[in-house]
C-alpha cells in the first residue's frame, strides 16, 4: 500500500543531530530502507519535518521505520494511505458507474 510518512522532528534533538553531523545519515537511511517515490523536507508547525512517499509491503514494517525517527529525533510520526491519479481511477471505475 502506498502511504504517505510523515515525521516532524523534536527541535532540540534534532539540533543535537545537526551538530553531531547524524541527521543525513539517519535520513540517507531511512530512504533507503523505504526507497520512497518522493521525499520532502521543510518545516510543519514551527518543526523540522520530513514527507516521505513509499510503497509499505506490510504494516509490520511500521516500528523498523519510525522508531529511528522516535528514538533519534523524538518525532511525531504519521503514516496516512494515499493514492495516485492511476489508484484513484481504478479505484472510482470499481465504484461501477
Amino acid at each position: 500500500m502506498r502511504v504517505l510518512f510523515k515525521a516532524e522532528f523534536d527541535t532540540e534533538k534534532s539540533n543535537e543531530t545537526i551538530r553531531n553531523g547524524t541527521l543525513g545519515k539517519l535520513m540517507q537511511a531511512s530512504m533507503e530502507q523505504v526507497k520512497p517515490e518522493a521525499a520532502y523536507f521543510t518545516t510543519d508547525h514551527g518543526h523540522r519535518t520530513c514527507f516521505m512517499v513509499f510503497d509499505m509491503q506490510d504494516s509490520s514494517q511500521m516500528p523498523s521505520i519510525a522508531e529511528p525517527f522516535f528514538l533519534e529525533l523524538g518525532a511525531d510520526v504519521t503514516y496516512t494511505p494515499v493514492m495516485n491519479p492511476e489508484d484513484l481511477q481504478k479505484g472510482l471505475s470499481a465504484l461501477g458507474r
